[in-house]
């Protein structure tokens, strides 16, 4: 991306030195534009909409790894969160939840950024050090049925107490869940009794909101283990299932296989799933392999004008996003596919990781490893542990919950409707490069 930070942002002390250190190290061209800073006392209304801007940044941010890895940069963040919301540094209790509900509640400073939290839950729950990198801490809304969508994953720069505070709505939690996508992976967790405990409360959870899709005798069999108290035998099992260890998103809309098609997008085992159901047809799905996406880019729409429809509790128009990727549909044609959702880059993030993931396998490398803590600091060890609650039973399966078939044996077979070109004044710096794209061949399809 090619930004930069506007002068006013200068004005100000610190920030204005950390701006000055910022352009000396990465150059003017490279950083997105940061909100500008006013002089005065912002109103609660300044506030909200500053808030709102940070939280656009750090995501923008999130994508580069060049800044996302910079300490002067997340340095820099991590003072602007706190000036925006005028939060001093003091001692407080933050609750994060499990997948289960079960809440875990950490005694942290307003100024630690996600890894301090995260080290303290780990902490909390006796989770051992080399599996703390296995976890990640995410910002979630819990709906109606108890269910969390997700908002975004916590940044390593991010303020988890600000950020989850300053929405100011109780409905928005901090929920600890593994962050990786292979499940190969489970085996290092899952040698720790702890690891497999936090594993077994979030399968059980995902199979009791339909994430992952079971059948009435897998779900028998499940019940079965859990009766018998076989919690690695019913994970077994479950990695077995489609939509195991997926993110599940918001229902939204997609050009596929036609344009306006209502979908429910799963991330997860290196593909985007698109569940739907077009006129008169059973539930169908497709999937997109992330190795036969070339590219992906996220884009919003122009606000709506002044006087139009907006969002209830809104009092201007929502931003509309935008996430469309480039997929090879078969050997020959590639073909654009888009998804308008409110969670796009949520999704980009998760294609990123499942991206950054491959290629750290493919180079034989590990996801093991320990936190990097900052210089001077220490991990608070919690006084009293906590353990990890055992879910309830499975309850019965939902009649309501149909079965679903594949919507094509080959993508290449269906119609998709391509979107339009990028316009003129989209640099090409917006898409992201896929490493992982694979050429293959029609047979592959």
């Amino acid at each position: 991306m090619h930004f930069s930070i506007p002068e006013t942002e200068s004005r100000s002390g610190d920030s204005g030195g950390s701006n000055y250190v910022l352009r000396k190290e990465y150059g003017a061209n490279v950083l997105p534009a940061f909100p500008p800073k006013k002089l005065f006392t912002l109103t609660p209304a300044e506030v909200e909409q500053r808030r709102e801007q940070l939280e656009k940044y750090m995501q923008a941010v999130r994508q580069d790894p060049l800044l996302g890895g910079s300490e002067t940069f997340n340095s820099f963040l991590r003072r602007a969160q706190q000036e925006t919301q005028q939060v001093p540094t003091e001692e407080v209790s933050l609750e994060v939840l499990l997948s289960n509900g079960q809440k875990v509640l950490v005694t942290i400073l307003t100024s630690d950024q996600t890894e301090d939290v995260l080290e303290a839950v780990a902490a909390k729950l006796d989770l051992p050090d080399d599996l703390i990198g296995y976890f990640s801490l995410f910002l979630v809304r819990e709906q109606e049925d108890g269910a969390f969508s997700f908002v975004r994953k916590l940044q390593e720069f991010e303020l988890p107490y600000v950020s989850v505070t300053s929405l100011r709505s109780q409905e928005y939690k901090i929920v600890l869940r593994k962050s990786y996508w292979d499940s190969a992976y489970d085996d290092d967790v899952m040698e720790n009794r702890v690891g497999l405990n936090l594993l077994y409360a979030q399968t059980v959870s995902d199979i009791e909101h339909g994430w992952i899709l079971v059948t009435k005798e897998q779900h028998r069999q499940l019940k079965s283990l859990q009766e018998k108290v076989s919690k690695k035998e019913f994970l077994r099992l479950a990695q077995t299932l489609r939509h195991y260890g997926y993110l599940r998103f918001e229902p939204c809309v997609a050009d596929f296989p036609e344009k306006g098609c209502p979908v429910v997008v799963s991330a997860g085992n290196s593909e985007l799933s698109l569940q739907l159901r077009l006129p008169g047809q059973q539930l169908r799905e497709g999937s997109f392999r992330v190795t036969r996406m070339r590219c992906w880019r996220v884009t919003s729409s122009v606000p709506l004008p002044s006087g139009s429809t907006s969002s209830p509790g809104r009092g201007r128009g929502e931003v509309r996003l935008e996430l469309a990727f480039e997929y090879l549909m078969s050997k020959d044609r590639l073909q654009w596919v888009t998804i308008t959702s409110p969670q796009a880059i949520m999704m980009s993030i998760c294609l990123q990781s499942m991206v950054d993931e491959l290629m750290v396998k493919k180079s034989g490398g590990s996801i093991r490893k320990m936190l990097r803590r900052r210089a001077g600091g220490t991990l608070r060890r919690s006084d009293s542990q906590q353990a990890v609650k055992s879910p309830p039973l499975l309850d019965s399966p939902d009649a309501t919950r149909e079965s679903m078939v594949k919507l094509s044996s080959k993508l290449s077979a269906v119609s998709l409707r391509g979107i339009s070109s990028p316009s003129p004044d989209t640099s090409t710096s917006d898409v992201h490069g896929n490493y992982a794209f694979e050429g293959i061949g029609d047979e592959d399809l």
